[in-house]
C-alpha cells in the first residue's frame, strides 16, 4: 500500500489526505530538495484551514515513511536519502554522495604540520616521534554537511603530503592515488555529538552520530589514521559475508 493510499484508509478526513498528498508529491517530484524546510505547522494550518492536530498527524506519517525529518525547535525538513557504505571498503565519499543523486562539495577546515604528540603516535601506531600532518575537513551532500573528517598523515611514510594544501582535493582520494595500501583497520562506534561536531554537521548537541575510524599501512609502515563522523540518520554501514569454512 502506498503512502497516499494509506492516508486514504487511515486519515479519517480529506484534508489529512490532501496535505499528505501535496507534500509527498513535492518531495518525490524533486520540487522540494533534500534539506528543504517544510512550512511550519501553523503555516500549514492557515494554508489548509484545518486544525493543528490534522497537520501534525500528516507530518508524523511523512516522518514515519522516511520522507521528512522533524527537528526539535527547528521544524521539519525533507530528509536526505540514506547512504550505505561497505564496512570493509576504502571508498571515496564523493562517489557515495553522488550515488544519492546529490552534488558533492569538499571543504578543508584546518591544516597543521607538526611533530607527532604521544596521542598522534598512539593513533598511528608509530614507534618514535616524527612529522605528521593533521587535517580537518567537511564533506557536503547538496547544501547540507554529510561527513566530518579528522585525519593524521604520517609524513615519514608520505613525504609529499607535507607540501599538499588539500584545498581542492580531499586527502582520502589523494592518498589512494599515490600510496598503495597493504592493510587497513576499521573501528565503528556510536557517539553523542559534542558542540564542535554539532556545529560542523548542523545538528543538535547530543544528537547520535556514527563514527568510522580507519588506519592504513603500506608495507608495514603506518600511513594515515582518519575519523569520519556522520549524523546517525544519514549513514548505514553494510557487511556481506559467508560462513567460515572451518
Amino acid at each position: 500500500m502506498s503512502l497516499i493510499e494509506t492516508a486514504a484508509v487511515e486519515g479519517g478526513g480529506s484534508l489529512h489526505q490532501r496535505i499528505l498528498s501535496d507534500i509527498s508529491e513535492k518531495i518525490l517530484s524533486g520540487a522540494w530538495a533534500p534539506g528543504h524546510r517544510i512550512p511550519f505547522e501553523h503555516e500549514l494550518t492557515a494554508e489548509y484551514n484545518c486544525s493543528r492536530m490534522t497537520v501534525n498527524k500528516a507530518l508524523s506519517q511523512l516522518a514515519k515513511a522516511g520522507l521528512i525529518e522533524r527537528r526539535r525547535r527547528s521544524g521539519s525538513f525533507v530528509r536526505r536519502p540514506q547512504s550505505q557504505a561497505a564496512v570493509l571498503e576504502i571508498h571515496d565519499i564523493r562517489i557515495e554522495v553522488e550515488a544519492l543523486g546529490l552534488p558533492y562539495r569538499y571543504e578543508r577546515l584546518a591544516r597543521l604540520k607538526r611533530r607527532s604528540s604521544a596521542e598522534d603516535r598512539a593513533l598511528l601506531e608509530l614507534t618514535g616521534a616524527g612529522p605528521v600532518l593533521a587535517l580537518e575537513c567537511l564533506h557536503f551532500a547538496g547544501q547540507r554537511p554529510f561527513a566530518h573528517e579528522q585525519r593524521l598523515i604520517n609524513l615519514t611514510a608520505v613525504v609529499e603530503a607535507g607540501e599538499e594544501e588539500f584545498l581542492d582535493i580531499a586527502p582520502g582520494p589523494w592518498l589512494i592515488g599515490r600510496v598503495p595500501w597493504s592493510e587497513a583497520e576499521h573501528r565503528i562506534r556510536a557517539i553523542a555529538a559534542d558542540q564542535h561536531i554539532a556545529d560542523a554537521l548542523d545538528i543538535e548537541p547530543g544528537a547520535p552520530c556514527l563514527v568510522v575510524e580507519r588506519r592504513t599501512w603500506s608495507a608495514e609502515h603506518p600511513v594515515t589514521q582518519v575519523r569520519f563522523t556522520y549524523a546517525a540518520d544519514s549513514h548505514t554501514l553494510v557487511a556481506r559475508f559467508r560462513p567460515s569454512q572451518g
